[in-house]
Order: structure tokens, then sequence, then C-alpha cells
């Protein structure tokens, strides 16, 4: 067995995925996609919003006013989550629930423009978390990420595998 060197347990420490759990790509993807939760939330903080009211809010202004129903759809979030992050959300000025005129037993959500305010505000802020997360990669390899990322993101099997675990 080989010396540990200084330098090796330094790596070793450093390494955010140690050992052979880092030859399992879901692995790798679960402890690096906490990393980036963890400080998206430390620095989202300083607006005092959290990643899932930034994930609200940014849908709202991507799509316009939407029942309280379909953007918990839309984002995967349960009703209760969503009833809370609204409330923050409303509470902050950020968004306003009014009950739809065509169902009276539904709401719709609106960004309002203290929203918007907030959303390009938290978009900078998250600029700067993707530079210093990714500032180890070249702008080729930071493309490559992001693109494949989105792949991922809009795959329609790992989509349906969430979707039957979540039971959704």
């Amino acid at each position: 067995m080989a010396a540990t060197t200084p330098a090796r347990a330094a790596n070793r420490a450093a390494n955010l995925v140690p050992g052979s759990v880092a030859e399992h790509t879901s692995c790798l993807l679960l402890k690096l996609g906490q990393v980036a939760f963890r400080v998206s939330e430390h620095r989202l903080a300083e607006l005092g919003l959290r990643v899932r009211h930034y994930s609200v809010l940014q849908a709202l202004l991507d799509n316009g006013p939407m029942s309280q129903l379909d953007l918990g759809a839309h984002l995967r979030i349960d009703a209760a989550t969503m009833v809370s992050t609204l409330d923050t959300l409303e509470q902050g000025g950020y968004a306003q629930r009014t009950r739809d005129p065509r169902d009276r037993r539904r709401y719709v959500v609106a960004a309002t423009e203290k929203g918007a305010d907030l959303g390009r505000d938290a978009d900078g802020v998250l600029r700067e978390v993707d530079e210093s997360a990714f500032a180890d990669l070249s702008a080729t390899d930071r493309r490559h990420l992001h693109r494949i990322l989105g792949r991922l993101a809009g795959s329609p099997a790992l989509t349906e595998a969430f979707d039957t675990v979540r039971g959704g």
C-alpha cells in the first residue's frame, strides 16, 4: 500500500466525492447538486430568498400568471410547499394571488413589479455563483456541461423515473 503523502491527503480532503463513490455519475451529480444548492441558498439569502422562492418567481416571470395548481405541477412542488413559498413571496410583495375569475375555487399567481426586480437581482447572484463554482472549467467545458445538463433536465426517461418515484 502506498504511503499517504500530505499532498495526496490534501487532494483527497479537497475532493467533494472521494473514493469509489465517484465512479457513479449519479453519485457525482447528487453531491455536486447538494453543493450547488447550499452555495446558492447561502448567496440568495442575501436577497431574502431561498432556491424554492427563486424557482417559483422565475417560473412566473418566464410564463406569466399561472394557476397555483399549474405552477406546482410545472415545478413539481407539492401543494404544502407551494402554499408556504407563495405566502413568503406574497408577504414580501413579490407575487400576488387572486381568484381566477373563470373558476373562483382556483388562485392565479402573478409576479409583481417588485418580484420582477428581485428576479433580476437573483439572476445576477446566480450568475456569480456559476462563475465561482465553475471557475476551474474552461468556457468550452462550461458550455458543454450546461448543454448536457439541459438535455438531462428534459430527458423523458429521467422525468418518467422521477415522476414514478415521487408519485406524480
